[in-house]
């Protein structure tokens, strides 16, 4: 694909590390593991020395961090800990965890619950979570069952104090990808190291350019595969997509993706993707479950009244059709 036939986001204010230029003499050096079931990787132009052991540990280390506070997965989790609470307590959480769960709420308020980190019991039942996976769609009895656990509202976040109602099970995995990008970033920063992609299974952050000067560019997921004729220039910003296409199973000849509607209790449908792009790819994260949740027009609605940078795709016959927000296409223009 030529320049010309991309479109391309440029933003609309270059940081300070954009507009100085890469150092002199800058290589890119690549770095990569594995965190939260999927794959993390940071690219970076410097020409400084660095101790490369050391930093890709200090990177590792960032993401063990949040996977030790807030997996689903493990029972030795803080997560997993206060999932197993008694009823009517208090349980003191680290001050990560806190802050993911505070944006969490935040965006459940927003969404008017169409994204809710107490949906811990429905993912699990939808064979989304550690339990076994499923074949077939779960009985109406038991999603019943699940969504009486099922309630931001019911949590109380006081501080790092968090309140265990009885029967609640939080499940951040919709929002920790996207803070462990932003601490990957964090992290880079507090080394000088100004140019720079971080990305933690499909969610991404750039800030500075490459050595040659030229941005960070990255391509929209496409939900066939085929590639993307959205091209965008991260810098400064982070970019996070879900989609219909990331996890799902088939079952009768019906799709049913991963991501769940906390107040019916079934999977959302009606968009195959949705991406945001946002200062906080924590934020981005979890705005793009509710999009996803919140379907085509309430989506639209939303993403207008909060002026977001979003792009959907729901699927038309053997294609999709694309609705960009006008914040995206101002800065496309």
């Amino acid at each position: 694909m030529s320049e010309a036939e991309r479109r391309l986001l440029i933003p609309t204010r270059l940081s300070a590390a954009a507009e100085a230029g890469p150092e002199p003499a800058a290589r890119l050096l690549e770095l990569s593991g594995e965190s939260m079931g999927t794959r993390w990787s940071v690219k970076l132009a410097t020409a400084r020395a660095l101790a490369v052991e050391d930093l890709q540990s200090g990177l590792q280390a960032e993401l063990d961090r949040v996977v030790a506070q807030m997996s689903h997965w493990r029972e030795d989790s803080d997560l997993g800990r206060y999932n197993r609470a008694a009823a009517g307590s208090w349980q003191t959480l680290p001050a990560d965890f806190a802050a993911v769960l505070r944006e969490a709420l935040a965006v459940a308020a927003l969404s008017q619950g169409a994204y809710d980190p107490s949906a811990g019991a429905l993912v699990d039942c939808w064979g989304f979570g550690p339990a076994p996976a499923r074949r077939q769609a779960p009985a109406a009895a038991e999603i019943a069952a699940a969504l009486r656990g099922v309630g931001w509202q019911r949590l109380r976040l006081d501080g790092e104090r968090l309140y265990q109602p009885g029967g609640c099970r939080l499940d951040l995995s919709a929002i920790a990808k996207g803070y462990g990008v932003d601490l990957l970033a964090r992290y880079l920063q507090a080394r000088g190291l100004s140019h720079y992609l971080a990305e933690v299974g499909g969610e991404l952050r750039g800030q500075g350019c490459k050595p040659d000067g030229s941005p960070w560019w990255v391509a929209l997921e496409s939900p066939d595969g085929t590639g993307s004729d959205l091209w965008l220039a991260l810098d400064g910003v982070a970019i996070a997509t879900s989609g219909d296409y990331r996890r799902y199973f088939e079952a009768d000849g019906q799709r049913y993706p991963h991501s769940l509607d906390p107040r019916s209790g079934y999977p959302a449908s009606g968009l195959a993707s949705v991406s945001v792009l946002h200062s906080s790819c924590m934020s981005a994260d979890a705005l793009s479950t509710a999009l996803t949740v919140l379907g085509w027009e309430p989506a639209q609605n939303f993403a207008l009244r909060h002026n977001l940078a979003t792009r959907f795709l729901r699927r038309r016959g053997a294609g999709f059709e694309e609705w960009l927000s006008p914040k995206l296409q101002a800065l496309l223009e």
